[in-house]
């Protein structure tokens, strides 16, 4: 039987995006300085990000007005489907009901430019004429790229030199839509020189990328960086996934039991997390909904890291950001989930685990692509290597059911397609996937070192 497929028209894109941060269960740790060892005003954040974003970062506004200029760009696909996934609930034998929101449909092929578009037109309308950022698996990238060529403005882009030999295509999607793309580390920055300098060979973290796109932002004057994942802003931006997705529910007259997605920085989990969460919080959830964050074993910042201050790129040219870490220095194996790399986490999601509201778990590539395979040969739809932890995490939750007998409905997001990621099932395929597992004495001496540079930060 094939997927049932609940669809809203264009008219019910949400009018504005949800902040999370009038609602949290208590109030979001600043930035600090570790200089003065006092939190940084948010005027500071205006040397890379634009004004206006930089005001929805720290927005104690619950709901934010999305401009109709890109209301009408997300039009060109959005609203996106949410499935009913019967061919997978009938494979597994499971009483479970399986529900995914589907964000492989946008031009680059994820959720990213619910975000990227918004960036872009900020930072267009104050007048940046060059946007920089990094990129891991180059989803990211790739909704930049997108997003500024329709605002008629350049990106420059970082990418993971690991992914940027892994996936050239997404490289060649970057530049078809005007960007300049650079394996990170480069040869274009002072702290890429250093990295190079140390070690040739170097196949680059999203940490080392992110200190590339800062330092190219901050030393020319036309230039603005932005984020794909991890800040408030971007996290807000996406909220449009979890909206679109209540309204969905309600069309077929149900409500998740669980809410699953996958987390390397948390933006596209976060999204469709964050609208449920105020249900609950509001009273007006008609079932009390878990939720599970699930990572990659191969950079376990929740299920392994620290939550504590650290530097959000590795040249610490960021301030502290309170967050589940591994340390900032981290160099993950080149593992084919890009996306899942980077050594912390966003904040508000660090804060909601810490608080015990999400819940986490971590899956090795083996185990996802695994659940990703069968997926494939359920739905018909290739994911992403990220999301496919978060299938890996779902297939598991339906078949406990299957053992109960417990109905649970569960919704989770299937964030991107696979269709660059070929390479990564043919090593699969192949068998020559090893299931990379990142050892917690590595996090324990990345903290020793993090305690040496800051002894008075707590833990």
């Amino acid at each position: 039987m094939a997927s049932r497929k609940i669809i809203l028209d264009e008219e019910e894109i949400p009018k504005q995006w949800y902040c999370i941060l009038p609602d949290l269960p208590k109030p979001l740790p600043p930035m600090i300085n570790p200089k003065t060892r006092e939190p940084v005003p948010p005027q500071a954040l205006e040397a890379v990000f634009a004004k206006e974003l930089v005001k929805q970062e720290t927005s104690k506004e619950r709901w934010i007005s999305i401009p109709e200029e890109v209301r009408e760009v997300y039009r060109l696909w959005r609203p996106t489907p949410l499935y009913r996934a019967v061919s997978l609930e009938k494979a597994l034998k499971t009483p479970a009901k399986i529900y995914y929101k589907y964000e492989g449909v946008s031009p680059p092929g994820s959720h990213k430019p619910n975000t990227a578009v918004a960036q872009a037109y900020y930072n267009m309308k104050e007048g940046t004429q060059r946007l920089t950022t990094e990129t891991g698996a180059g989803q990211w990238g790739s909704a930049l790229s997108f997003g500024c060529m329709l605002f008629e403005m350049k990106s420059t882009i970082y990418m993971v030199r690991a992914s940027y030999h892994q996936k050239p295509y997404r490289r060649v999607m970057m530049e078809t839509w005007g960007a300049e793309v650079f394996p990170s580390p480069s040869e274009r920055t002072k702290f890429g020189k250093k990295i190079l300098e140390e070690d040739p060979n170097c196949s680059g973290s999203l940490g080392i990328s992110i200190s590339e796109a800062v330092e190219d932002a901050v030393t020319h004057e036309e230039a603005k960086y932005t984020l794909g994942s991890v800040v408030n802003h971007v996290l807000l931006h996406q909220t449009v996934v979890g909206q679109e997705a209540q309204k969905q529910m309600e069309l077929v007259d149900d409500y998740p039991d669980l809410l699953v997605g996958c987390v390397g920085g948390g933006s596209s989990f976060s999204g469709l997390l964050w609208p449920f969460y105020y249900d609950k919080v509001s009273g007006k959830a008609p079932k009390d909904t878990d939720f599970l964050a699930v990572e990659s074993t191969a950079a376990p910042s929740v299920t392994k890291g620290y939550y504590t201050y650290d530097h959000g790129d590795s040249a610490r040219m960021i301030p502290l950001v309170k967050m589940h870490t591994l340390g900032h220095m981290f160099i993950p194996p080149p593992i084919h989930a890009g996306g899942l790399r980077y050594h912390g986490m966003a904040p508000t999601l660090c804060l909601l685990n810490a608080e015990g509201i999400v819940k986490s778990k971590a899956y090795n590539q083996i185990e996802a692509f695994e659940a990703a395979t069968l997926f494939t040969r359920t739905e018909g739809i290739l994911p992403a290597p990220e999301p496919a932890h978060a299938i890996k995490a779902v297939i598991d939750e339906a078949l406990k059911c299957k053992e109960t007998g417990e109905e649970k409905t569960i919704l989770f997001l299937l964030c991107g397609h696979g269709h660059f990621d070929m390479q990564a099932y043919d090593d699969y395929n192949s068998g020559k996937l090893p299931p990379y597992e990142y050892p917690k004495e590595k996090v324990d001496e990345s903290m020793r070192r993090l305690k040496e540079l800051y002894p008075w930060l707590e833990w």
